[in-house]
């Protein structure tokens, strides 16, 4: 299969196109700039150069693809504007992806984050919340879904908060980053709230699947670890890093403060079991040991 990927030079996205690659599948990703057109092509994928919102050439790129998976996003946080320009930006850039491959039946794979649910962990049933501040990328995904009516195989990939690599990546990897910055391990509330998390390669494996026999109008949840306490997840940060780990307000984490301070569990049975997803790689907890200081 030809894939077309966006963000294919990420902590994901190269785990994708490794995984895509070694599945025998051949790779075209979308690149930005220089340094991701030379990573991109250093690990074996074809090369188109542009960003979210050349429209022009996403469209092309789905068009000349056996199937195309979607994982770019600017990952601007910085302020509340700046996170809705993200969103906005993404949204107009799925909608040109989706467009070029109606009456195709060809895949779509795209992403969201997994759902929060009252009192229990989440599951592939759950709706989307709209609402917050990342609500409008729930949008643009139940967009894509709906392009099952119109000949379009779509399905989403449910990413965890944290999806690592190497003690890096997500919301933990946002939590070093400040720790670093600050000299606090710090999270919102009293810690107990619980983030699920993947290892980048087990989710790849999952990005695989989908594309390869995924239903049209499918979510999946690229959930390994169900939820570690947040304030377990930063006693690591703050043991590896010598800082202390504590309480900090949740104003601390800007627009995402009250994503941090939420509990939101997720489970992957349905996954596990449909798709024969079985995750394999070092949990969390265990691969924030590779941190260091």
């Amino acid at each position: 299969m030809r894939v077309f990927i966006t963000g294919g030079t990420g902590l994901i996205g190269s785990a994708v196109v490794a995984e895509l690659l070694s599945a025998g599948h051949s790779v075209t990703a979308l690149a930005r700039s220089e340094a991701s057109a030379e990573k991109a092509a250093a690990a074996g994928a074809d090369v188109v150069r542009g960003g979210l919102t050349d429209l022009d050439v996403l469209r092309s790129g789905a068009e000349q693809a056996d199937g195309v998976v979607h994982l770019a996003f600017s990952n601007d946080f910085s302020s509340p504007e700046a996170l809705a320009r993200s969103v906005a930006e993404e949204g107009a850039a799925l909608d040109a992806l989706g467009d070029a491959l109606v009456g195709t039946d060809r895949p779509l794979v795209t992403v969201s984050g997994t759902p929060r649910t009252e009192g229990r962990a989440s599951t592939e049933e759950d709706p989307l919340s709209t609402d917050g501040p990342v609500g409008g990328r729930s949008l643009s995904v139940q967009r894509a879904l709906d392009l099952a009516s119109r000949g379009v195989r779509s399905s989403a990939i449910r990413l965890p908060r944290t999806v690592h690599n190497e003690g890096d990546g997500g919301f933990a990897g946002l939590l070093t980053q400040i720790a670093r910055r600050t000299g606090v391990a710090g999270y919102p509330g009293d810690g107990t709230q619980r983030w699920p998390a993947v290892h980048a390669l087990d989710a790849a494996v999952l990005f695989r699947l989908a594309l390869e026999k995924g239903p049209a109008k499918s979510a999946w949840h690229a959930v390994a670890d169900e939820g570690d306490a947040v304030g377990d997840i930063a006693a690591v940060i703050g043991r590896r890093l010598g800082v202390p780990a504590e309480s900090v307000p949740e104003e601390n984490f800007g627009p995402i403060g009250p994503i941090f301070a939420t509990d939101q569990p997720s489970s992957s049975a349905h996954t596990r079991a449909a798709l024969g997803w079985q995750p394999t790689h070092p949990s969390l907890l265990e691969d924030l040991e590779k941190i260091q200081p």
